[in-house]
């Protein structure tokens, strides 16, 4: 097990190609539509209830990721951030963490920045080469398919809450 997930109280997430699978859809009236993979909530959900904050990170800026972000009950959302350091930086400031106890999830150039700064950086299987290239961990399944699940058990299972959290479900 990696052991810079033992200090990880954060994991900020980008949305296009991570959360989801890159594809965005337009309804004849124009309006954005995204695809979640509900296995990757449910893992957002289960850090939540591990005391491990979730935050989004995105470029871009959608009503959607709103909705999703109010669903999922996060509450650090920085949409429509093209220097994603900036983002970042604040988040440290709000949070009072240090960089080796936040996680960053990326899947594109703009993304590597972050990745080479937070304690533990993850990557889709299908990432660009270069997010693949600052990635301490490169998932088996792609962006939207269930790579975000994949980290947060990850996540989960090295800073040792996995058992706690899942107790519920009766495993054994």
């Amino acid at each position: 097990m990696d052991v810079r997930l033992t200090t990880i109280k954060l994991l900020l997430l980008d949305v296009d190609g991570v959360m989801t699978d890159g594809g965005i859809i337009y309804d004849g009236n124009g309006l954005e539509t995204k695809v979640f993979n509900v296995k990757d909530g449910h893992g957002i959900k289960m850090l939540q209830r591990a005391g491990i904050e979730v935050g989004i990170i995105t470029g871009r800026s959608s009503a959607v990721v709103t909705v999703r972000a109010q669903e999922l009950g996060i509450e650090l959302v920085y949409q429509g951030a093209l220097k994603k350091l900036e983002s970042y930086e604040d988040v440290k400031r709000k949070t009072g963490l240090a960089d080796s106890q936040i996680a960053y999830m990326g899947d594109d150039v703009i993304d590597v920045p972050v990745m080479r700064r937070v304690g533990f950086a993850a990557a889709p299987h299908d990432a660009l080469a270069e997010a693949k290239e600052a990635a301490h961990y490169i998932a088996s399944r792609d962006g939207g398919r269930g790579a975000v699940r994949e980290v947060c058990d990850l996540i989960l299972k090295g800073c040792g809450k996995w058992s706690e959290v899942t107790a519920r479900y009766d495993l054994c």
